[in-house]
């Protein structure tokens, strides 16, 4: 209804502009003129009229959205005005055998002043009158190249905007003191503090796609010494596919600020090396396991099988992917504890995966620390009888995710990680399965890291508790630990510790911060308590101990550990004992283990 209204109206308005043009043509400017009757004139404009609507309907003109007209819009009316004159003076010749070309160039130069004017005078209303300006939040926009330009003329554009444009800030010395779009540049991004106080600016936009995630960091601790909100605009490809439009801006997340790029993969290879096979996922219903069922099925495995023990996990992910891939994939949910050997030997022997993917452990330190029989039984033995099972049935590859606090470990959780790490190395040396490590930090987002709970604590309005000033941790993304565990599963071939390079470490204390502001309140408001270190924790963590250290890369980013290997026999002696231990002589005997001192007293007494 809204369209056919405005149809009408357009045509109604064009029509009157064009005989109006047409009369101020021949009578007032061209009074010489002599026309022999006034149905000649009245066939003349009835023929104008109907040649404007002819051509104006074949270069869409009524369709065109003209708040937004440009160069491209004025073109289509020149074209339109010409080609209806044209017809005109066509008509005129057959008709009357005479052309008035002095009446008929002043009708065209009316002609297109009048319908090109009646559309930018609109334009010029709504923009300068029709817009609430006062009522929007005054903006600077960071990054004056194409997508911040765009950026700027859609927040120009759009009535519903609650941004309003006043300054761009770029570091291109060519761009200093310009205009765009009627909008100032005001400095490079060392200003961005001064431009905020100056211009009394409300919110940040950062519009510069190409920017690596260093200099995103770097921008975002300018941004944060402000009071201003900071948000980023989309993603290219979600404003390619439609997903959202220019001005859906979102928050800098955390992952936006781990100052480095996240590893790209070999999608060919991944691709050859999982399309039509089936994989087996242990743990994948937790944070990791599920994010690895999300990025395999991109690559179109036949048959995914989800293992895991708790029910209402597996569930979800489950359902999350038959809403996606059921007439693509095979998805089989197994409720099933790695503890449990027999199911675990059971489960292997019906489905006969291809690789193995093992994510199912006990990873929270402090929790460890207390129950260190519970640690043992899942992440060693449990591990063991996955692994085990992989052999049995002739698996292809074996993929276990580990963690950096299996490096010189101090506490149960990552000495328990670093002899499930044993164990698979010890079993690739007889083996036709390869089994690998993977080992990396922290994982933002995952259940149980620091993330989560700093986001609690900032909701319950404070204080965010960190243990310790200098305490510094290794971090990645969830998407991309998950990318990790699959591309080391194309790139094993038997008995490796793969490692990301993370970059460098991150100040627990400074992701504390980072969140406060990202979550809109300054640090005074929400404040830090630092709480000391919990059982089991290290004020650092290590990727690799100095005995591991391998530079070379076998893929960008991705390094192998030199890792010890321990005669099988002798491992099955040290972990078989384990049990029978007090929970105190197993907790000394797993850092003993894990940091290769077998021949310390108290663990040759234990397993004596």
């Amino acid at each position: 209804m809204a369209y056919k209204t405005r149809l009408v109206t357009l045509g109604l308005l064009d029509s009157i502009l064009v005989l109006l043009s047409l009369y101020l043509s021949y009578y007032p400017l061209h009074p010489s003129i002599i026309i022999d009757s006034k149905q000649v004139m009245m066939m003349i404009g009835l023929t104008l009229v109907v040649s404007h609507h002819i051509f104006a309907s074949y270069y869409r003109l009524y369709n065109k959205a003209w708040e937004y007209a440009s160069v491209g819009e004025l073109f289509a009316i020149v074209k339109g005005v010409t080609f209806a004159v044209l017809t005109t003076a066509v008509i005129q010749y057959i008709v009357h055998f005479e052309i008035y070309v002095r009446a008929l160039v002043t009708t065209w130069m009316l002609y297109v002043l009048s319908i090109g004017g009646s559309r930018f005078v609109w334009r010029m209303i709504r923009d300068t009158y029709l817009k609430p300006d006062s009522s929007k939040k005054r903006t600077l926009i960071i990054g004056a190249g194409a997508a911040g330009v765009m950026v700027a003329r859609q927040l120009q554009k759009s009535v519903d905007a609650e941004l309003s444009t006043v300054a761009f800030i770029d570091d291109d010395p060519k761009k200093f003191k310009l205009q765009i779009l009627d909008i100032p540049m005001f400095g490079n991004t060392s200003q961005i503090q001064e431009a905020v106080t100056t211009l009394n600016i409300d919110n940040i936009v950062i519009a510069i796609p190409s920017l690596k995630q260093n200099e995103l960091k770097r921008i975002f601790d300018e941004c944060a010494k402000t009071k201003a909100k900071t948000q980023i605009m989309p993603m290219l490809e979600d404003l390619m596919t439609g997903k959202v439009s220019v001005n859906n801006f979102r928050d800098v997340q955390v992952e936006d600020l781990l100052g480095r790029d996240p590893v790209e993969l070999d999608i060919n290879s991944i691709s050859e090396y999982v399309s039509g096979k089936t994989v087996l996922v242990t743990g994948a219903g937790g944070s990791i396991g599920s994010e690895i069922c999300r990025q395999i099925c991109k690559f179109n495995p036949a048959k995914i099988i989800l293992v895991g023990h708790g029910e209402n996990s597996i569930y979800l992910i489950d359902m999350e992917l038959r809403r996606t891939y059921q007439t693509q994939i095979e998805i089989v949910p197994v409720i099933g504890d790695i503890q449990d050997r027999a199911r675990m030997f059971q489960v292997m022997e019906e489905h006969h995966p291809f690789v193995v993917y093992h994510a199912a452990a006990h990873k929270h330190v402090p929790l460890m620390e207390y129950n260190p029989r519970e640690a043992v039984k899942n992440n060693i033995f449990g591990t063991k009888n996955v692994a085990e099972a992989a052999d049995t049935f002739g698996v292809h590859a074996f993929v276990m995710i580990s963690s950096d606090k299996a490096v010189n470990p101090p506490n149960v959780m990552g000495a328990t990680k670093r002899l499930a790490e044993m164990i698979i190395q010890s079993l690739a040396q007889n083996s036709n399965t390869k089994f690998v490590a993977v080992r990396f930090g922290n994982v933002l987002g995952s259940r149980g890291s620091v993330i989560p709970l700093f986001k609690k604590q900032i909701q319950a309005g404070g204080p965010v508790t960190v243990t310790h000033p200098d305490m510094t941790r290794y971090f990645m993304t969830i998407p991309e630990a998950s990318r990790l565990v699959i591309q080391a599963g194309s790139l094993a071939r038997g008995g490796e510790v793969f490692v990301l390079d993370m970059g460098e470490p991150v100040k627990i204390v400074d992701l504390a911060k980072n969140l406060i502001k990202l979550s809109g309140y300054t640090i005074e408001e929400i404040g830090i308590r630092f709480s000391g270190l919990r059982p089991g924790e290290k004020m650092f963590e290590e990727l690799l101990n100095e005995n591991e250290v391998h530079p070379e890369q076998v893929f960008p980013k991705i390094h192998i550990g030199k890792a010890k290997v321990i005669r099988s026999e002798e491992l099955s002696g040290l972990i078989s004992s384990l049990l029978d231990m007090s929970e105190a002589e197993m907790h000394d005997s797993l850092i003993a283990i894990a940091n290769n001192k077998f021949d310390d007293s108290s663990v040759l007494a234990a397993v004596n």
